[in-house]
């Protein structure tokens, strides 16, 4: 069993089991984004959250220990994303990367925003023109340090 059957078996179960993303990370205690990413083979579980993972999907014990391992994070199949959602944001940072760099820069100084230190917030926003997806997303800022 790999890392990457684990996660087949949560999505398979979690469509049988008509659960949405909200539920499963109301039953882990986490939010829904850390969660998700959690099952999609992105996160770390604790052995707890794990054991609750394994009761809630039926995993067998082999699973529930694979959820405990350090995952290899970035799991898109290419280099340049085909999905035409994750294109999008691929897309996104092509266009406003650079404006991203530029505007953190100029409010902290030379540094990064954590992908660590981190949290996201997604949720619908209704709008009469079409309903908009609104994502938050919050990183520590880490500075480069002079040595």
């Amino acid at each position: 069993m790999t890392r990457n059957d684990v996660t087949e078996a949560i999505i398979a179960a979690k469509i049988s089991k008509g659960l949405s993303w909200a539920e499963i990370a109301e039953t882990v205690g986490q939010s829904k984004e850390w969660v998700t990413a959690g099952c999609l083979g992105q996160m770390t579980f604790t052995a707890a959250q794990a054991a609750t993972l394994g009761k809630l999907f039926d995993l067998p014990d082999e699973a529930v220990k694979l959820l405990q391992v350090v995952p290899y994070k970035g799991s898109l199949p290419t280099a340049v994303p085909t999905d035409p959602l994750i294109y999008r944001f691929y897309e996104l940072i092509n266009v406003y990367g650079t404006t991203f760099k530029e505007l953190i820069h100029e409010e902290f100084g030379d540094g990064i925003m954590s992908a660590i230190d981190f949290k996201m917030d997604l949720s619908r926003e209704p709008d009469p023109k079409g309903d908009r997806v609104n994502i938050t997303m919050s990183g520590k800022f880490l500075p480069y340090k002079m040595y």
